[in-house]
């Protein structure tokens, strides 16, 4: 993909996360898988990208300089421009990324430092659409029969799963979109539950582009063994 009329894309990689789940005494993002910390496969993705100028990485602030020294110059991930202190939740962290990207950025993309396997076509389509829609986020199909329970819990309905999505990372936006968002939630003290949700609360549309099942979060330590397995199919 070539940056079409010198567009300025910028790329906010959370990875400000505890990992509770995962019960290692390493955060989730610096675990090896094929003997690559996760945030490195995934930070490279997006350094291997043409029309990707500047990835802003956000961790907790005890991470910095490992980050810095251990991730970024071992691995010569050039297009890191900055990292900054996260948060205390997660939308917190975002916007501090935020904060941090050049001024002339027009697209920004949000992208889970614990999703690895991203792939670049999905990246390439979520930056398309939100250059043409304002909004995007990458996302597959539900496979599953998706029931809606009561109060009691009880089967209530069937959802028909032919328009339920799993929404996945990177979400791109334009930037004032996104930031308009981050600013009115601030001001509502409303914390959402992804950064597309900001967005839709002010009444913009996104447009889902369509990911990929292997582009998985690494939460647990069974999504570990499905990563490991993910590397050695796809050659890693």
């Amino acid at each position: 993909m070539r940056k079409k009329t010198e567009l300025s894309v910028s790329v906010v990689i959370v990875a400000a996360g505890k990992g509770t789940r995962m019960n290692m005494d390493i955060n989730k993002q610096y675990i090896e898988v094929q003997g690559i910390p996760v945030l490195a496969r995934t930070i490279k993705v997006f350094e291997e990208l043409e029309c990707i100028d500047e990835i802003i990485l956000v961790v907790n602030t005890q991470d910095i300089i490992y980050c810095s020294k251990d991730i970024v110059e071992l691995y010569d991930l050039n297009k890191v421009t900055n990292i900054v202190a996260g948060g205390s939740e997660r939308q917190n962290s975002v916007y501090n990324g935020l904060m941090e990207v050049k001024k002339s950025c027009d697209i920004v993309l949000i992208h889970d430092g614990a999703r690895p396997f991203v792939d670049k076509r999905s990246v390439e389509e979520s930056i398309q659409m939100a250059q043409e829609f304002g909004a995007s986020c990458v996302a597959v199909k539900v496979k599953d029969t998706i029931k809606m329970s009561d109060d009691k819990g009880f089967v209530k309905a069937t959802v028909d799963r032919s328009r339920l999505w799993a929404i996945q990372t990177p979400q791109a936006f334009k930037y004032e979109v996104i930031i308009e968002a981050h600013k009115k939630a601030i001001e509502d003290s409303f914390l959402g539950t992804d950064d597309a949700m900001l967005v839709e609360r002010l009444g913009y549309r996104l447009k889902i582009a369509e990911g990929s099942y292997n582009n998985i979060k690494i939460t647990t330590k069974e999504d570990l063994l499905l990563a490991e397995l993910i590397c050695k199919q796809d050659g890693l």
